[in-house]
Formats: C-alpha cells, sequence, structure tokens
C-alpha cells in the first residue's frame, strides 16, 4: 500500500481510539508529509475539524505555492467543506481511499481540474462501514444531517 494513504488510515485508527469519527488524511509536498490529522470534531466539540481540515490545520500557514504543488490524502470521499478547501488552496489532486460508505464533492472537484483517484481500499470501507454501523448519529451529525 502506498505509505501516505497508510499514514491517513493510521491517523483515522488513531481518531476512532481517541472516541472519534475515523476518518485521517495527510497532505504531501514532494513526497513528505507536511500535514496530518484526523476527524477530532467529538473529541474537540469542533463542527469544522474534519480529517482534511485537521491535516490542514495541522500543516500550519503555508504559501500558496506549497498548497498547488501538493496531494491530499484522505480516507473518505471529501464533504462539501473540505472540498470548499481543497479548491481555495487549488490542491491538484485528492487521492481517497474510499467513497462507498460516503461519496462526497468528487464531482465538483473534478468540474474545477483537481485530479480524484479513489482506491477503494478495504481497510477504509471496513474502518467506516463498522463505525456508521455502530454509531449512526455521530455519522449523521458529521455529515449534517
Amino acid at each position: 500500500m502506498d505509505e501516505f494513504m497508510q499514514a491517513a488510515i493510521d491517523e483515522a485508527r488513531k481518531g476512532l481510539a481517541e472516541g472519534g469519527i475515523p476518518i485521517g488524511s495527510v497532505l504531501v509536498h514532494k513526497n513528505q508529509i507536511i500535514g496530518r490529522g484526523h476527524n477530532r470534531r467529538i473529541q474537540n466539540g469542533s463542527p469544522i475539524l474534519h480529517g482534511e481540515m485537521d491535516a490542514l490545520e495541522n500543516a500550519g500557514r503555508l504559501s500558496a505555492s506549497i498548497y498547488k504543488d501538493s496531494i491530499l490524502y484522505t480516507t473518505l470521499s471529501p464533504c462539501s467543506m473540505c472540498s470548499g478547501a481543497i479548491l481555495l488552496y487549488e490542491i491538484p489532486k485528492v487521492v481517497i481511499g474510499e467513497n462507498v460508505n460516503f461519496l462526497g464533492e468528487e464531482e465538483l472537484l473534478k468540474s474545477r481540474g483537481v485530479s480524484i483517484e479513489v482506491l477503494q481500499n478495504q481497510e477504509c470501507i471496513n474502518l467506516m462501514s463498522k463505525f456508521i454501523k455502530t454509531h449512526p448519529e455521530l455519522w449523521f451529525e458529521d455529515i449534517g444531517r
């Protein structure tokens, strides 16, 4: 498996171990992870700390040229909020672990020139599927339903 997707999965597992939603993400620039994060909405009582947002936050303040030359890895298809951040910072490529349990704004991203690669990684699918079955109320809260 790609080391960066594995790092995103490790983040998802960390979030689950903390009592949160198992979604992880890493921001990669020139084959180096410069930001990593996981969904921490529950842990922090935050309305915005999805995995992708946490990875961007943990990358810190960066110049536009860094974002435009980076790849975002995420274990789950990005929602509207996270897709908005991807578009705002003009991140050119997103590698998605799975979109079976949730199909985010992939078409919007593609329509704006973002390259999308969906792996349908079985570990990502299983993590989310099990979580959704055992904690549907937290899942629906996370996606705004």
